[in-house]
């Protein structure tokens, strides 16, 4: 039995970098991502830099939980003759109309997306905003509404200004809590009545293993990551603060990346490690949503000597000014053991694989649903859900098959959720409803999309979108309310 609100949302995700293009078009500055090189599992992505004085270029490797290492002298900047996924990403930036069009024909109540904040901002720290960078979004919203489609939009998803991490050190300085109240009065002003739904930061769980792309902080250090996790803090309380005065009718909501985490035994130091693994996430919904700091997280910092520069007011603002939803992306679970407690990626002998090595948990929606429900009591949205695959286009066809059963069961374990277990969910945006370049390896072939993208990793393609049989059955989840499930 399938049972959903009538005013649930369902949609489809993307974020600007890697989705709308146009990165050295209207105005736009370049954001960290925009330094970026493509990649694959096998070619790993890497951050282009170049020494202005010697004129000397290269390549420096992006490693989780490693700091960036920089010749003396060199600055991530954008070299000739290097391919750039964001750059040009699926086009967005030229294909809106056509896309949005595309999402109304599935039905979409909800359509995900990001501002990419040096469109508006092309430098972060500038006087005043790219007015042809906000009249874009001006005109992707009034596309959007056309059709009826509530926009969610994520004002910071890997795409913070190159210029606040080469002349701040990113979200480490307080001063981009300042340029970033500015950035979201100049977002709730302009948008006010187009927008009603806003994230802050995506996953901001994640600055713990990429500091330098979710937070653009270049050093890996545990000081560092704690500082700048603590000034987004800070500069979220001030967005919702901001919301308030601007448009009450808005909601702000937090961004986390979530998946459910077993233990490979029931040796109890394995448990022991699933609670702290499990608190890497909610620490930050605990902060952002919860108002305070945890008492194991103030224990940890004590014992690791880590100390905050804070605002007088900083703690007040939390506390007053809490995050009014959860966003979380879910796509996996997780296995740990004790024994290797490093290793977060080990085989569940009950779950298949994804071509990419996720484990596909038809539960796992359901078990996240149920533990963020539970701590925080406030309404949950599914803003990122799908798989990755390396889909086959044959006679303008694509047969998703696979596809289609990871997102049955997804459907399937939200329902559970609502109709089972009483949690409030607003809604189900599919993650690369469209197929986009992959964050995580820069390349175009891990495909997420229910509709295909003629582009290869380099960029190579006609850029023309085709329909896959994920396409129509979505279509008809939506039209049912999720009754129908194929």
């Amino acid at each position: 039995m399938t049972l959903f609100p009538t005013d649930f949302l369902w949609g489809g995700a993307t974020a600007a970098n890697q989705y709308e293009g146009g990165a050295l078009e209207g105005g736009k500055g370049l954001s960290i991502c925009d330094v970026l090189t493509g990649g694959s599992l096998t070619k790993k992505r890497k951050l282009t830099w170049k020494n202005p004085q010697s004129g000397e270029t290269g390549y420096a490797d992006l490693a989780p939980r490693k700091p960036l290492v920089l010749p003396e002298g060199a600055v991530p900047a954008v070299l000739e003759n290097e391919y750039y996924p964001s750059h040009k990403a699926v086009d967005f930036y030229h294909h809106y109309k056509e896309d949005i069009a595309l999402a109304a024909e599935m039905g979409f109540k909800a359509f995900r997306m990001s501002v990419n904040w040096a469109r508006i901002f092309p430098n972060g720290d500038d006087a005043m905003p790219n007015e042809e960078g906000l009249q874009f979004y001006d005109d992707v919203f009034d596309e959007l509404k056309k059709y009826n489609i509530e926009p969610l939009v994520t004002m910071s998803h890997y795409e913070i200004p190159l210029n606040l991490v080469l002349n701040y050190g990113g979200w480490k300085n307080r001063k981009l809590i300042d340029f970033f109240e500015n950035y979201a009065r100049v977002l709730f002003t302009r948008y006010k009545g187009k927008v009603k739904y806003w994230l802050t930061f995506n996953e901001i769980d994640n600055i713990k293993g990429y500091p330098l792309i979710c937070a653009g902080v270049p050093e890996y250090s545990e000081q560092a990551i704690a500082q700048a996790a603590h000034n987004m803090f800070v500069a979220s309380a001030k967005a919702v603060k901001l919301k308030n005065e601007i448009d009450p009718d808005m909601m702000v909501g937090q961004m986390l990346a979530y998946m459910p985490i077993y233990p490979i035994s029931c040796n109890p130091k394995d448990q022991l490690l699933v609670l702290e693994k499990e608190r890497d996430a909610l620490f930050f919904s605990d902060v952002q949503v919860g108002g305070y700091y945890p008492n194991y997280k103030l224990k940890e910092y004590e014992r690791k000597g880590i100390t905050l520069e804070t605002g007088k007011d900083d703690f007040y603002l939390l506390r007053e000014y809490p995050c009014e939803f959860i966003g979380f992306s879910c796509y996996k679970s997780m296995v740990v053991s004790s024994e290797d407690p490093e290793k977060r990626n080990l085989k569940n002998p009950y779950l298949k694989e994804s071509e990419w090595g996720w484990a596909i948990d038809p539960d796992c929606l359901r078990l996240t649903l149920n533990t963020l429900y539970d701590r925080y009591h406030k309404p949950l949205w599914i803003v990122e859900n799908g798989l990755g695959a390396e889909d086959q286009l044959v006679d303008g066809k694509v047969h998703d098959s696979y596809r289609i059963s990871y997102l049955r069961d997804s459907v399937k374990s939200i329902s559970d959720a609502i109709h089972l277990d009483g949690v409030e969910v607003m809604g189900l945006t599919v993650w690369g409803w469209i197929d986009i370049v992959s964050a995580g390896t820069g390349e175009m072939k891990k495909r997420y999309g229910l509709v295909y993208v003629d582009l290869d990793d380099e960029g190579h393609g006609t850029c023309k979108r085709y329909r896959k049989d994920s396409f129509y059955w979505y279509q008809n989840v939506i039209l049912s309310n999720g009754e129908n499930l194929g």
